[in-house]
């Protein structure tokens, strides 16, 4: 970094010597006038009007005009000599706190180097004496042919100084707010609050300047003979009937843009189902209920019981069967055992009839009895 001032800090008796650096640079895609027809380069030339003539940086110096026109010549060894101690002095005034400090005022900002070994003790003296304060220095110094106001911190390891708008020159917001009395509904201060927990905190290294990569783009393709990547179309928004609409669609998007699910659309796919009411049935005695449970299950349950063996009878008879390879005494003894086989399988099915007919009167006897 190539420094654009040299001179020194004044801490009460001390001096301490320092070279002044731009701390920003500007990365801005800068642009030549031509001339449309054949591209030439348009250039403004420094001409003497008495002569009529074009004119050298060396022939140029400083004038003041004055209010009738007459031109009053300054020179360099004249502002070297101004009677004022900061033309080459960074004259510390006060030490305040940072947030007595305006925003608005702020305007370039400069690190200050230490200018040789002498200025290391020094400089470094400064530096821990405001990070132990935790305040800042305010300075008066002089630069490009005025006074300014400054603001010393420490940044790293290093000292800062960010230039200062004088307070006569920041204007008052008069006139910027928006006329009459606005109310606004706590509901309203709900959403915007979610909105802004929502949109959350941004590291700023990650912010980036999207619109001098997107002219860098441009440039590139025309100068490869390619066409310009064109601006995709912005999103349609819908219509915005109100501030409270335009609040919670906001708060919606900005969570969808972090794969945050809304809380609006977590019931959206939802199965509805209207609760049905539960018929209430009569309360009985203990006896009825138990008997005339037990006559309704227990004839169906011996029943089953009944085709089951029937169905076990039937299968293991059909395993039994004959081939038809069989022959002679083999296919008539068969014959006698599958006949006697079936027999068996009608008693037992009728055996389970009778034992269900019979079921039920039982129980109706000893319901008779119970009650």
């Amino acid at each position: 970094m190539r420094s654009i001032w040299n001179g020194a800090i004044s801490f009460g008796l001390v001096s301490i010597p320092i070279k002044l650096v731009n701390a920003t640079e500007s990365h801005s895609v800068s642009f030549r006038q031509i001339h449309t027809e054949d591209s030439g380069r348009i250039r403004y030339r420094k001409v003497c009007e008495l002569e009529d003539r074009e004119v050298s940086q060396a022939e140029i110096g400083k004038a003041y005009e004055d209010a009738d026109g007459t031109i009053i010549p300054i020179s360099d060894e004249d502002l070297s000599h101004l009677p004022i101690p900061t033309a080459r002095t960074i004259e510390i005034v006060a030490f305040v706190p940072a947030d007595r400090i305006d925003p608005l005022q702020m305007d370039a900002a400069y690190y200050l180097a230490a200018s040789g070994a002498p200025a290391a003790k020094p400089y470094t003296l400064l530096r821990e004496a405001l990070k132990r304060s935790n305040k800042v220095a305010i300075a008066k110094y002089a630069l490009r042919g005025r006074e300014r106001l400054g603001m010393l911190r420490v940044v790293g390891d290093a000292i800062a100084m960010h230039g200062l708008l004088w307070p006569d020159e920041v204007r008052a917001p008069e006139g910027v707010a928006p006329d009459g009395d606005v109310t606004v509904r706590d509901k309203e201060l709900d959403l915007a609050d979610a909105l802004m927990d929502t949109l959350g905190e941004v590291d700023l290294e990650d912010l980036h300047d999207e619109y001098r990569e997107a002219l860098e783009e441009v440039i590139a393709a025309k100068a490869a003979g390619e066409t310009p990547p064109e601006a995709p179309e912005p999103a349609a928004s819908g219509k915005v009937l109100d501030l409270m609409s335009a609040l919670e669609n906001s708060v919606r998007a900005a969570r969808r843009s972090r794969g945050e699910r809304p809380a609006a659309e977590e019931t959206e796919g939802a199965d509805v189902r209207p609760l049905t009411r539960r018929r209430s049935t009569p309360k009985e005695t203990g006896g009825k209920k138990s008997t005339a449970t037990t006559s309704k299950k227990a004839p169906a349950k011996k029943t089953a019981d009944a085709k089951k063996s029937t169905a076990k009878t039937t299968r293991g008879a059909k395993k039994t069967t004959p081939s038809r390879k069989s022959a002679g005494s083999t296919g008539s003894a068969s014959g006698a055992a599958a006949r006697s086989t079936s027999k068996s399988t009608a008693k037992s099915a009728s055996s389970a009839k009778e034992t269900a007919k019979k079921t039920p009167a039982k129980k109706a006897a000893s319901r008779k009895r119970s009650a």
